[in-house]
């Protein structure tokens, strides 16, 4: 399945992109972290959450929709 990748704050930086299309064969989210580790080394030190179709996901989830964000820590206040 093709999917959309966003990447945003810090985790742009990483990347040094803001969005990618990458063709995925896996099932869940944790397989396609893993495959964003492979391309992007520098990505296993950061910390960031997922969201899937603009919804926060856990590592463990499905992968349901073709649109996937890597998002910086939020801040509190």
């Amino acid at each position: 399945m093709q999917l959309r990748i966003k990447y945003f704050g810090q985790i742009a930086e990483v990347t040094q992109k803001e969005e990618d299309t990458i063709e995925f064969q896996g099932a869940s989210i944790s397989e396609l972290i893993e495959a964003l580790y492979s391309k992007y080394s520098a990505l296993k030190y950061e910390n960031f959450q997922v969201a899937q179709n603009q919804e926060l996901v856990s590592i463990e989830s499905k992968i349901t929709g073709n649109e996937i964000a890597l998002l910086p820590p939020f801040a509190g206040g």
